[in-house]
C-alpha cells in the first residue's frame, strides 16, 4: 500500500496542499485514510501489517483512492486474507492433472504448449514447445519433481533461455510481477519463497524488479526469440488458467 501511496500526488486526486512542505512523495497516511473513510490509526496499523482484520467495503475504498486496477485489487484481498503468524508449510509435488494432459496431447506438435505448476515449473510439454523454449534441457525432464525445469529460474538463472528472448526486459517484469501476484495467492507455499529467495539472491535483476512491487496477471503476450536453430521467430501466447488446479497451459502461436 505504501508503494502505492507514494504515486498518487495531491494535484492528481484534486487535494489542496497550500503550499506547506511536504516529506513524502504523495498522499500522506492521514489524507488517505480520510479519503478512504477510515481513521489514521486504523490505516497505519493496515499499511504495517499489524491490523488482523479489514472488511470488503475498506479494501474497496482503499483500491478506489490508490487507483487500483483489477490484479492489483485481487492482490490487495489476497494479503489482507492472510492470517497473521501463519509460518510456510512444505507442500505436495505438483502432478499434471490428466484433462489438461488430454488438452495438451490435443493440441498435437503443430502448436506449442507447456504445462506449468503455480510455481512456473514445467509439469508437461509437447516437443514443440520443448524444442522452442528448452531445447538445451531434456525432454523427459518434467516427468519427475526433481527434474522439472522452473521457468523463472531459467529465465533469471540460464544465460542460454536469456539470449533466447530479444525482449528479455519486457518479459522480466511481467514473470516477476505475475510472481508477485501468484505470492500473494499461496502466502504459506515454501517452495515458492525459497524460488523467491534464491532469484533474489542470485539475480540482481530480479532483485530489482522485485523491489519495484509490482503486480499483474500474465494471460497473453508476445515472445520475439532467437532461436539458435530457425533464427528470429515471433511467438503469441495466451495462457490457459485452471484455477481450481493452480495450473497454466501456455499456448504460443508462430508467426
Amino acid at each position: 500500500m505504501k508503494s502505492r501511496r507514494d504515486r498518487i500526488t495531491p494535484d492528481r486526486i484534486g487535494l489542496r496542499t497550500y503550499g506547506t512542505a511536504r516529506r513524502v512523495p504523495g498522499l500522506r497516511r492521514e489524507e488517505l485514510a480520510h479519503l478512504a473513510g477510515v481513521s489514521a490509526g486504523y490505516y497505519t496499523r493496515l499499511e504495517q501489517g499489524l491490523a488482523e482484520t479489514a472488511s470488503a467495503q475498506v479494501l474497496g475504498a482503499l483500491a478506489r483512492v490508490l487507483e487500483l486496477d483489477e490484479v492489483e485489487t485481487a492482490h490487495l484481498h489476497n494479503l489482507a486474507r492472510q492470517p497473521g503468524g501463519t509460518g510456510l508449510a512444505e507442500p505436495p509435488p505438483e502432478e499434471a492433472h490428466p484433462r489438461v494432459l488430454s488438452l495438451l496431447a490435443s493440441l498435437a506438435e503443430t502448436t506449442p504448449a507447456l504445462l506449468l505448476g503455480r510455481r512456473g515449473d514445467v509439469l508437461a510439454w509437447n516437443r514443440t514447445g520443448h524444442a522452442l523454449l528448452a531445447g538445451h534441457v531434456g525432454f523427459a525432464a518434467p516427468e519427475s519433481p526433481g527434474t522439472r525445469p522452473s521457468i523463472p529460474r531459467m529465465f533469471f538463472l540460464d544465460p542460454l533461455a536469456r539470449d533466447l528472448h530479444r525482449n528479455w526486459e519486457e518479459l522480466a517484469r511481467i514473470h516477476v510481477a505475475y510472481l508477485r501476484l501468484t505470492a500473494g495467492r499461496f502466502p504459506t507455499d515454501a517452495r515458492l519463497a525459497n524460488l523467491i529467495g534464491e532469484l533474489s539472491m542470485r539475480s540482481d535483476r530480479f532483485a530489482g524488479l522485485w523491489a519495484s512491487v509490482e503486480v499483474a496477471d500474465c494471460t497473453v503476450g508476445d515472445m520475439r526469440l532467437r532461436h539458435p536453430v530457425v533464427g528470429a521467430v515471433n511467438v503469441a501466447y495466451q495462457v490457459w488458467l485452471q484455477p481450481f488446479l493452480a495450473m497454466s497451459a501456455v499456448v504460443g502461436r508462430i508467426t
